[in-house]
């Protein structure tokens, strides 16, 4: 499946769920900007920060309603900063406007991050992985060890969410590679599209690289915008291997889980399938031998990998640079695996676009002194400035968990929340906070999208194959997002504390 094909995919159930809030999303989102600007301004709000608060009730608003597409999102976004911020006062300076142009320049910030590098040139290895068809390889390689019982084919599709995750840094991607094989699986299986053992294969592609995208710092965009925030306030930067060490007994954790919450909820009806390993074992065979692009692609993301994994260990490369070097090699003549016409239409750039605007949004409400003040507000409302480390773990938890049901992209959601965690976190007066460790755990949470189809594009990917029904998801989503709820409590009181990322 081309990435245009899942983009269709993936929209169209989309479209065909506009109700009054994606229709009226817009109006609604205008009204609530021209509400907050107008406002009586608070003490120690600057108007660039009232400002700014007004255009971040507009970005939800319209993220929440899918009233737009996510690139028309962000270039509403951008305009509004411009102008906004153009006739607001200078910070230091308030007899003077910023102008339009200094406006601007604020927000489109995002687009020289190091982290949005780093998440273009993600896109671009997950293309080269669809074009040469390593990641179908992948996959096959790994149900073909598994055998036919139902549990076996299950827990290799947990499994290859899991591998996939290292080499394809786009959980889109991985779950676009993932539905074809699993649905020539079904079909070949004489499997009935709306029988449980389809439904559990399905949801278990969705949830398995949502839950490694908390693992494995690479595996996902909205963890590149936590990373850039985390290093742009606390002047920290956060590896690959300290993220991987923290994060993936989680992960594997939940996978676990994962597996046994679907076999129980949705018991699929048959243990075994007559003839299954032969069936897999064929479409392996009918990939032929390893092409040389496959072979080069393999040796470039081991190598990449590497570097990730041995980064501030063995070499000084940061993660974006090494990225960035691997990409070149791809396009490299002789070398390379693809050329830029092979590359450009496997590229979701909306997305690129977005992330670029999030990571600018939530710039431009630290520099204006938004988020500190919006920060002060939800840690009085809250009473969390003088509450215990693990009581604000469950509190913004269990907040970031509820305000995801309304959003359709963990990025749009780490865009908008990370900037404000870290503020109140920095607010909270209790000693020994590590405000680090703490938004790196909340982070994981922002991941989160378990309950809803529309709460993540890879949910909707899946969904799209009509293997299953929403309640399908609910169901089996809802026990999913509480266990790893309590888990992030119970790992927060022990193993993130022994690694010192709780007080």
């Amino acid at each position: 499946m081309t990435q245009q094909t899942q983009t269709a995919k993936t929209a169209a159930p989309a479209a065909e769920g506009q109700g009054l809030m994606a229709r009226y999303g817009l109006l609604l989102a205008t009204i609530v900007l021209i509400v907050i600007i107008a406002l009586p301004r608070p003490e120690g709000l600057p108007v660039a920060g009232q400002n700014m608060l007004g255009i971040l009730a507009f970005s939800v608003i319209i993220w929440m309603t899918e009233a737009v597409s996510y690139p028309v999102s962000a270039v509403l976004i951008t305009t509004l900063t411009a102008f906004l911020l153009g006739f607001s006062p200078e910070l230091a300076a308030p007899a003077k406007l910023m102008g339009t142009s200094k406006g601007l320049s604020i927000a489109l910030n995002g687009f020289s991050n190091t982290a949005w590098a780093l998440v273009g040139g993600a896109l671009f290895l997950a293309a080269a992985m669809t074009h040469t068809g390593l990641d179908k390889r992948i996959a096959l390689v790994v149900l073909s060890k598994v055998g036919a019982k139902t549990n076996r084919i299950l827990i290799g599709v947990i499994v290859v969410g899991f591998l996939l995750s290292f080499v394809v840094p786009s959980t889109t991607a991985r779950v676009s590679c993932m539905v074809p094989i699993v649905m020539g699986i079904i079909v070949a299986f004489g499997v009935p599209l709306k029988s449980r053992f389809a439904a559990v294969l399905m949801i278990a592609v969705a949830q398995a690289d949502s839950l490694w995208n908390i693992g494995i710092k690479t595996a996902a965009a909205q963890n590149m915008v936590a990373v850039s925030f985390i290093e742009k306030q606390l002047g920290v930067n956060i590896s690959w291997l300290d993220w991987f060490i923290a994060a993936a007994p989680f992960s594997a954790i939940m996978s676990v889980i994962l597996y046994f919450v679907l076999l129980k909820m949705m018991p699929p009806e048959t243990l075994e399938i007559e003839g299954g390993k032969a069936i897999v074992a064929k479409a392996l065979a009918d990939l032929g031998p390893m092409k040389p692009d496959e072979k080069k692609l393999m040796v470039i993301s081991l190598v990449l990998l590497f570097f990730w994994a041995t980064e501030k260990i063995v070499h000084p490369f940061d993660t974006s640079t090494t990225t960035i070097a691997a990409i070149a090699l791809m396009f490299l003549p002789r070398i390379g695996v693809m050329n830029w016409k092979q590359a450009q239409g496997a590229i979701p750039w909306g997305t690129l676009v977005l992330f670029g605007i999030g990571i600018s949004l939530g710039s431009a409400l630290l520099s204006t002194k938004a988020a500190t003040w919006l920060a002060t507000w939800i840690s009085t409302a809250f009473g969390l400035q003088s509450a215990s480390a693990m009581l604000i773990l469950a509190t913004l938890s269990a907040f970031l968990i509820i305000i995801h049901l309304g959003f359709a992209s963990a990025t749009g959601l780490a865009a908008a929340m990370i900037p404000i965690v870290i503020s109140v976190l920095q607010s909270v007066k209790t000693p020994g906070i590590d405000i680090v460790g703490m938004t790196m755990i909340l982070q994981y949470v922002v991941s989160f999208g378990m309950i809803l189809p529309v709460n993540a594009p890879q949910n909707m990917v899946a969904y799209s194959t009509d293997t299953f029904e929403v309640r399908d998801f609910v169901r089996t989503g809802i026990p999913l997002t509480i266990i790893a709820y309590l888990l992030v409590l119970l790992m927060g009181a022990t193993y993130w504390k022994w690694l010192g990322y709780m007080a």
